[in-house]
C-alpha cells in the first residue's frame, strides 16, 4: 500500500536494490559493506536477486526479526517498497531455499569482518557510569548460544552433557566470551568456539583488544597467571577476582587497607619472574546469600590512581554484562529460542549478525544518552529495539550497486 508522501519513480528498478534496515544503515552505511566485501573478495560480477550487501544487511535483519521465518524477515525489509519502487511487474520473495543459498554464498567472514571494523569503544568523557577516573571500565564474560540440532552443528561445536541421566543436552551449543565496554553495554569482541573449549582458552583472543587507558574486570573463572600476564602486555590496567587458594603474600601493607604483593607462573618455581600487584581485599553482606569474601588483584599498584573503596566499587560494573546478555539472548533474540542456522558457517554469520545489531542499537542509545544527559543504563534496550525494528519496515531503500 502507499503512504503519504510517496512518489512513484518513473523507472522501473530491481526490488531488491531497495532492501533497507532503517536506522541500522547509520551504523553501517553501504559504502563500507561494499569495502568490506570487496576486501573479502565477496564482489558480485553479474545481478543477483539477492546479491552480497543486501544479505550482510539479511544476517542483521535475522537477529531483529528472530522469531519470523527467512520469508517473513525479508518481507519485513521490502514491505510497501513495491510502490515506491515503480515496479512494473510484481516482486516476489524469493523462497527459503534461495535465500539460504544467497547466505552459503555469502559466508561468515565478510560479516565477522564488518563487526570487526565497525566496534569500537562508544564511551565519551561525558558519558555517565563509564569511567573510573580516566580509565574506560572493560568486562570480560561469556556465554552458550542453543544451536539448529544438525549432524553438522554438532560435529563443529559439540552437545554439552545433561545432568536428567540422558547423557546429553537437546541442543549442540557454541561458546562464546565477549570483551565489552561496561557504560555502554557495546560489545567489543569476541571469541567463539565449542561448547568444549573453556571461556579462558577463548578469551586468550580477546586480550590484543585491550589498550591503554582500559581497566579491564574479569571474575575468577578467567584467572591464570597467563591470561593475566598476557591482559597486562596490552598496556590496559586489570581489575581481576582471584581465587581464594592464590598464595599472595603481604609485600607491602598501603594506607588505604590494601597491599602490595607479587604473582609467578607455577613452573616459575624459583620466583625470579614476578608480576607486582595490589590486592584489595573486602567482604559482602547478602541477606539472602550470606556474606562473600572478594580478593581482587590490580596493576593499578599506587593508591592515589584509585583507592581501595574505588576499586571496591568498581568492580561490580563487570556484571553489567550480565545485563548485555539479557539484551541479547532474551529480547534481541527471545527467550529460549535456538538459533535457526543449520550449517557451523551459518551459525557464525547468525552470531555476527547479532552482534552487529546489538552494537548498533546500543550506539543509538549512547548518542542519545549524550544528547539527554543521562546515563544509557536508564535508557530501555527493549523500546530502542522496537524503534529500529519499526524503522528496518519503513526506512527507504537504498541501491547495492550504486557507489
Amino acid at each position: 500500500m502507499p503512504r503519504a508522501g510517496w512518489v512513484k519513480p518513473h523507472s522501473d528498478q530491481r526490488l531488491s536494490d531497495h532492501i533497507s534496515i532503517g536506522l541500522l544503515t547509520r551504523s553501517y552505511p553501504p559504502e563500507l559493506v561494499d569495502r568490506v566485501l570487496a576486501e573479502q573478495g565477496r564482489t558480485e560480477r553479474r545481478k543477483r536477486l539477492l546479491p552480497a550487501r543486501v544479505m550482510v544487511y539479511y544476517a542483521m535483519a535475522l537477529a531483529l526479526f528472530s522469531e519470523g521465518s527467512y520469508e517473513e524477515v525479508m518481507r519485513n525489509l521490502v514491505e510497501g517498497l513495491d510502490w515506491q519502487s515503480g515496479w512494473q511487474r510484481p516482486w516476489r520473495v524469493p523462497s527459503q531455499v534461495a535465500i539460504t543459498k544467497a547466505r552459503s554464498r555469502l559466508g561468515s567472514e565478510p560479516v565477522r569482518a564488518l563487526y570487526e571494523r565497525v566496534a569500537r569503544p562508544l564511551a565519551r568523557s561525558q558519558s555517565k557510569g563509564a569511567f573510573l577516573g580516566d580509565l574506560r571500565l572493560m568486562a570480560v564474560d561469556g556465554t552458550t548460544f542453543d544451536l539448529a540440532d544438525t549432524p553438522a552443528n554438532e560435529a563443529a561445536f559439540g552437545r554439552p552433557g545433561s545432568g536428567r541421566g540422558e547423557g546429553r543436552a537437546a541442543y549442540p551449543q557454541l561458546r562464546a566470551v565477549g570483551l565489552a565496554e561496561c557504560g555502554t553495554h557495546a560489545i567489543l569482541d569476541v571469541a567463539l568456539g565449542p561448547i568444549k573449549r573453556g571461556e579462558g582458552s577463548l578469551a586468550a583472543q580477546l586480550w590484543g583488544s585491550l589498550e591503554p587507558g582500559m581497566l579491564a574486570l574479569a571474575d575468577r573463572g578467567f584467572w591464570d597467571f597467563k591470561a593475566f600476564k598476557a591482559a597486562k602486555a596490552s598496556g590496559a590496567e586489570l581489575l581481576w577476582r582471584v581465587p581464594k587458594n592464590l598464595n599472595l603474600a603481604v609485600c607491602e601493607a598501603l594506607e588505604d587497607g590494601s597491599y602490595r604483593s607479587r604473582i609467578y607462573a607455577s613452573a616459575d618455581r624459583k620466583h625470579v619472574e614476578p608480576i607486582e600487584v595490589r590486592v584489595v581485599e573486602y567482604e559482602l553482606d547478602d541477606p539472602a546469600l550470606g556474606s562473600e569474601r572478594y580478593r581482587l588483584a590490580t596493576t593499578l599498584l599506587d593508591p592515589g590512581a584509585a583507592s581501595a573503596t574505588e576499586l571496591a566499587a568498581a568492580y561490580p560494573q563487570r556484571w553489567e554484562f550480565e545485563t548485555v546478555l539479557d539484551e541479547l539472548k532474551t529480547h534481541q533474540r527471545g527467550p529460549r529460542l535456538v538459533l535457526r542456522s543449520r550449517t557451523p558457517e551459518g551459525v557464525r554469520q547468525e552470531v555476527y549478525g547479532y552482534l552487529l545489531t546489538h552494537y548498533a542499537i546500543r550506539a543509538l542509545m549512547h548518542e542519545v544518552a549524550i544528547d539527554v544527559g543521562r546515563d544509557p543504563d536508564r535508557l530501555s534496550f527493549t523500546r530502542s529495539l522496537r524503534v529500529v525494528r519499526r524503522s528496518a519496515r519503513a526506512g527507504p531503500g537504498f541501491s547495492p550497486h550504486s557507489a
